[in-house]
């Protein structure tokens, strides 16, 4: 059974750093995405970043280039979104997301990802 579970988000000021977690279970082939979104209140879910297991290619959404950055664990049991000059506007709950097959392209929407964590939230106060 597939699972996700995030952790580490929190409260913080505006400019500080933070880093989540997603640690993964239920599947052990390399060949899958993983993906953070998130989700402010009245705003739909939106992409920040991707990575492919096979080969860690990234793809981020332009609200965060430059200050997030997602990464695997060497067994890729674990996903982590680091980020870095945190705003106010990046306050969200947080979700990772898995996608357990290739596709020829970065997969970006919510509908492209079957399996959800629970998602942590991150406040941002300026």
């Amino acid at each position: 059974q597939v699972q996700l579970v995030e952790s580490g988000g929190r409260s913080v000021q505006a400019g500080e750093s933070l880093r989540l977690s997603c640690t993964s279970s239920g599947f052990t082939d390399a060949n899958f995405f993983e993906a953070w979104f998130r989700q402010a209140p009245g705003k739909e879910r939106e992409v920040i970043a991707v990575i492919y297991a096979g080969n860690e290619n990234t793809v981020y959404s332009d609200s965060v280039k430059g200050r997030f950055t997602i990464s695997l664990t060497r067994d890729k049991n674990t996903m982590y979104l680091h980020m870095d000059n945190l705003k106010p506007e990046d306050t969200a709950m947080y979700y990772c997301a898995a996608l357990l097959e290739y596709t020829r392209y970065f997969p970006t929407r919510p509908s492209d990802y079957p399996y959800w964590g629970q998602g942590t939230q991150v406040t941002v106060s300026s």
